[in-house]
């Protein structure tokens, strides 16, 4: 039941992931590209999140805690750049 579960999470993760780099590449602004690479990198820490999960090994929620952290800041800095503060 489990496994199940993760395959339908990896499904729906994958599906989000192309609908977000449909957005990033398509994006009307510079705005949109940078909330769509935010939701892109979380969707990668979801898939680092359940090759932990898989493979049993917590090594990779290490991984993706520090991804997550470098992600929020670079958004962060990115944000600030396109606003004219930085």
């Amino acid at each position: 039941m489990v496994e199940i579960l993760i395959v339908i999470a990896a499904i729906l993760s994958g599906l989000a992931f192309l609908l977000a780099l449909a957005r990033f590449a398509l994006g009307p602004s510079r705005l949109d590209r940078v909330v769509a690479f935010d939701v892109l990198t979380i969707i990668c820490i979801t898939f680092i999140v359940l090759a932990a999960i898989i493979q049993g090994r917590g090594i990779y929620l290490d991984v993706a805690l520090v991804y997550a952290l470098l992600s929020f800041l670079g958004v962060i800095a990115i944000a600030r750049y396109l606003e004219g503060r930085f």
